[in-house]
């Protein structure tokens, strides 16, 4: 089991349970007290839950997030693509991110490089992102309105162009539900991907990072056209033959 799959279980079971000891998570995971330990002292860091003598307590909102933000499929394949696409953004950025398993690891990425020299400006319409940035000290958080959608802490609606209206990105992170060179990017749900959509509108630089499941696929409501995305971050399972179509229809192509 990576790291990463080991702190969404303990992220999951700190969930279920509000409070987890050392040795029930080293039971529940299979590995020793000493590698628990590490992990609940690195996730406490991360402000992803509070250390308590001989264990952890929950101490976030992300964990009554649905369980598609708990539980990332393709986890360690999403850590890659969070911090290949960290180094395309230049210190003191304004960066734009919507919601996803994929965009909040690279917020988390981004969080922990943020200083007091190259902190960052995050524009954003997801709750869970916002919430945990906020407590990082060198990164700026704006929100954009919206009503909240419950499935994934998205906000959706004509309140959120109020915001996006008025800001100027330097690049902007799109997390998909498909990505397409015929339709191009694409979402399950209208509301996300209308707002998606004026989020990259704002943006000088569009970057879609999404596993290579994603890559092919063809979601309910479109985004963008293809040739609106300029670089696509995703995982080294992507195959020659869809890295040379986008490559073709203009799109920079980084494997991670």
């Amino acid at each position: 089991m990576s790291r990463y799959d080991r702190w969404n279980a303990i992220l999951e079971l700190l969930a279920q349970e509000g409070r987890l000891s050392v040795e029930e998570a080293a039971q529940a995971l299979d590995v020793s007290t000493a590698t628990i330990r590490r992990d609940f002292d690195q996730l406490a860091q991360q402000q992803m839950l509070m250390r308590t003598r001989g264990g952890a307590v929950a101490q976030s909102v992300s964990y009554d997030l649905p369980l598609r933000y708990k539980t990332a499929r393709h986890g360690s394949e999403k850590q890659r693509i969070a911090e290949a696409a960290a180094e395309l953004v230049e210190p003191g950025a304004v960066i734009g991110l919507n919601g996803g398993t994929t965009t909040s690891e690279l917020a988390r990425v981004l969080a922990t490089r943020a200083t007091l020299d190259s902190g960052f400006t995050i524009v954003t319409n997801a709750l869970n992102i916002a919430a945990e940035l906020t407590v990082r000290r060198h990164v700026k958080i704006v929100v954009t309105g919206g009503v909240a959608r419950q499935q994934s802490y998205e906000l959706i609606g004509p309140l959120a162009s109020g915001v996006l209206e008025q800001v100027t990105l330097d690049v902007a992170f799109l997390g998909v539900d498909g990505l397409d060179v015929e339709l191009g990017a694409s979402a399950d749900h209208e509301g996300e991907a209308s707002v998606n959509h004026l989020l990259i509108t704002r943006a000088a630089r569009v970057v879609v990072v999404a596993d290579s499941s994603k890559i092919g696929k063809k979601a309910f409501s479109r985004i963008c056209p293809i040739e609106q995305i300029d670089t696509l971050v995703t995982d080294a399972q992507l195959p020659d033959l869809a890295a040379t179509r986008l490559s073709d229809a203009g799109v920079t192509v980084v494997r991670a």
